[in-house]
């Protein structure tokens, strides 16, 4: 299974991204939020980008309200958040749905090729982070408790 790359997500500026763009890269696909524990994580989350990005690693973060209410805002306040407490400038989209009837195609998609904690499918809370590699298929899913940090090696292997 490969990444849908006939999609298209939403960006914060509401214009239509295919996710086309990105066929080639390795991506990070990451659920974020701006009123969350894990939220610190934006930090090692753009130094992985600013690290990696001319290898061919793209982050791209998706907020999400769905735990906890913790992504409020609407698009622009988000992004003004992101550009302003940390600095954020790999690709953030408009708010999604994670899980549930309205869960957005790519993280359908994302699921289903890799299973959380004891194989449940559902994404548990804000910060689940998936790796996908150059051909689009998803290589690893970790928790919200794994820094950034400690994605280096599985992205260093993929690029």
């Amino acid at each position: 299974m490969t990444i849908p790359y006939e999609l298209s997500v939403k960006c914060l500026d509401g214009s239509e991204q295919p996710m086309e763009v990105y066929r080639g890269k390795v991506l990070l696909v990451v659920n974020v939020a701006s009123r969350c524990g894990f939220t610190p994580q934006y930090a090692g989350l753009e130094a992985l980008w600013r690290q990696y990005r001319e290898r061919g690693l793209v982050v791209l973060g998706f907020p999400c309200n769905q735990f906890g209410e913790q992504e409020p805002g609407d698009e622009a306040e988000i992004g003004q958040f992101c550009r302003t407490t940390y600095d954020v400038t790999f690709p953030m989209f408009a708010r999604i749905e994670v899980n549930g009837d309205q869960a957005h195609p790519l993280y359908r998609y994302l699921k289903s090729a890799a299973s959380g904690v004891l194989g449940t499918e559902a994404v548990k809370w804000n910060f689940t982070k998936f790796l996908v590699d150059r051909t689009g298929s998803v290589v690893a899913r970790y928790a919200s408790v794994t820094k950034p940090e400690d994605l280096c090696g599985d992205i260093e292997r993929l690029l």
